[in-house]
């Protein structure tokens, strides 16, 4: 009996029939970037072939549309969407992503390695091809608590996975170029695998030390210089284009027919409504099209580019050999995905999922909300000087500025500006039970009244809450406590909107269209609070990240990135 090797080189030659033909095509050749008229044979999953290939029990005429090869997202984080593993893959499979590169840090800092084999357990069975870089930075810095620990001897155990391909984002950059002993040692252990960059502003001699610690991407460059000096170095740029990081057009100016190779689009963090509305990875193709760039060369940058950076086998082309991946377009300009195939089997169509969404049925992880208790006055954020270090949001980044203003105070205590848009922000511990909480002012968030409360807060998620007063964050607090995560707004005392979150904090357990229902309910409800930020709560997430410039709140308090301290 022949092998399937055999039988796809016997239907490659003409020998034997194809599983599938589909006819009439407009194949987009990712090797060449051009566009070939033919026919594409598949068998076993595989393709055997384009050209004249006609022999085959089941053919599908394309009818002149564009066959390309299905997206592969090289950056994300899953747990961005709150969407358990099937309700996601229902929503970016139809968006003819097929192939997602995921760290899962989100969750493995609550959990630890439970929640990264909890995941790939979960996705056994669906139509998406889940890759994982093991996370490097559990927990992401000693700047804040985290819910869990993993040293080198825990990636050694998560390297033996076979869905595991490298060490995920190196966020702890003054660690490496400070030669912290861990960091080190975690590199040494992955020198034969790929290592994804976190590398904000860096640049000079760092940049260079970082690199030269073997580290050769990069997704968080918000400007074309900061860009082009990494590109220089060698490092690979991930353009990304999420629901709270926008960089895609500041960075398009960066690819062009000498550095496209080295440059790929990410979309990093987007939400089950953003997933939703506008997209995964087709979204930002379709934008980069929009902004100017060719739309073989778009695709180029969101399969094969990706796909030979991360040594994906046969991964990411419409060519003889590789998986059969596959997505059909009408228009590429508008760049709409009617049809999308996997390993040759229909899996969407018409923008909708035709498999079944089956839940996990195994032990997921739950009841991740621990909080000491605390009292109201406990909120009180003490007058010790009268100007004092206020975070203020930057639309459209993660980045922050660190601004210095003068406050209001009455008792002794700072009080909210909401005439000057200067707003209470909290940060409670979350998973130990410390008693650590952190408080300090943001700018820039808009509401003018009530209080929003979250147990998503990159990367240690332990909860935020941004407010008007205290006696609403207090509130909002103990309710989320109560639901075991979620979001919540609150108004006059009221909860008047929440949506529970009670995987790890941070997922949902309910269908797709529940949570994108629930979500955009809190959104519109933020907005008549007096907000106009998109993805509020989205960007409330990113407050507490301390390896993002240039100020951050955790729940040991401020953090001035740019000095890896903490501020008095």
């Amino acid at each position: 009996m022949a092998s399937d090797l055999e039988d796809l080189v016997l239907v490659a030659r003409g020998y034997k029939p194809a599983d599938l033909i589909l006819s009439n095509a407009q194949i987009v050749n990712v090797f060449n970037g051009t566009i070939e008229s033919g026919n594409v044979a598949i068998y076993n999953g595989k393709i055997a072939g384009t050209g004249n290939y006609k022999e085959s029990e089941k053919v599908i005429d394309l009818e002149g549309r564009y066959l390309a090869p299905s997206l592969i997202n090289g950056h994300t984080h899953i747990e961005s969407s709150m969407l358990d593993l099937d309700q996601y893959a229902q929503v970016v499979v139809a968006r003819g992503t097929l192939v997602v590169i995921t760290d899962l840090h989100e969750l493995a800092n609550v959990c630890g390695i439970d929640a990264i084999a909890y995941v790939l357990k979960s996705i056994r069975r669906l139509p998406l091809d889940l890759l994982v870089m093991a996370p490097s930075c559990v927990p992401p810095t000693h700047l804040e608590t985290s819910g869990a620990q993993l040293e080198a001897d825990d990636l050694k155990r998560i390297f033996g996975w076979r869905a595991v391909i490298g060490l995920g984002e190196m966020m702890n950059y003054p660690g490496v170029i400070s030669g912290d002993r861990s960091v080190i040692s975690k590199i040494k252990l992955s020198r034969d695998k790929i290592i994804d960059g976190h590398a904000p502003s860096l640049s000079g001699k760092s940049l260079n030390a970082y690199v030269a610690a073997g580290i050769y991407s990069d997704h968080e460059s918000v400007s074309f210089e900061e860009a082009s000096e990494k590109l220089k170095t060698g490092m690979y740029i991930m353009i990304r284009e999420g629901s709270s990081e926008k960089n895609l057009e500041a960075l398009l100016p960066l690819v062009t027919d000498k550095t496209y190779k080295r440059c790929m689009f990410v979309v990093d963090d987007r939400s089950c409504a953003d997933l939703l509305r506008d997209g995964d990875m087709d979204a930002v193709v379709r934008k980069a099209i929009k902004l100017g760039l060719e739309p073989v060369r778009a695709i180029q940058m969101a399969t094969i580019n990706t796909s030979e950076y991360f040594g994906l086998n046969k991964l990411g082309a419409v060519a003889p050999g590789y998986t059969a991946n596959l997505i059909v377009i009408d228009d590429l300009n508008e760049f709409r995905i009617d049809t999308v195939l996997y390993h040759g089997r229909l899996v969407a169509t018409g923008g909708k999922a035709v498999f079944k969404a089956g839940s996990f049925r195994g032990k997921k992880p739950m009841a991740t909300v621990n909080i000491k208790p605390f009292t109201l006055e406990e909120l009180r954020l003490v007058a010790k000087r009268e100007t004092i270090p206020v975070i203020e949001i930057i639309p459209g980044q993660i980045i922050t500025k660190k601004r210095l203003i003068k406050i209001k105070a009455n008792g002794g205590a700072v009080m909210p500006d909401i005439t000057n848009d200067i707003l209470k922000l909290v940060v409670a511990e979350r998973h130990h039970a410390t008693g650590n909480i952190g408080i300090g002012l943001v700018k820039g968030f808009g509401i003018k009244r009530g209080a929003l409360v979250s147990s998503v807060a990159h990367d240690s998620h332990n909860i935020i809450a941004v407010g008007t007063n205290d006696g609403d964050i207090f509130t909002g607090i103990k309710e989320l406590e109560r639901m075991q995560g979620g979001l919540i707004v609150v108004d006059a005392g009221e909860v008047i909107a929440g949506l529970p979150l009670p995987i790890g904090g941070l997922l949902s357990d309910r269908p797709l269209k529940d949570v994108e229902i629930q979500l955009e309910r809190l959104e519109a409800i933020v907005a008549k609070l007096g907000s106009q930020l998109p993805s509020p709560f989205s960007i409330l997430s990113f407050l507490t990240l301390p390896v993002i410039p240039e100020l951050r709140l955790t729940d040991l308090g401020l953090v001035d990135v740019k000095k890896f301290a903490l501020i008095d």
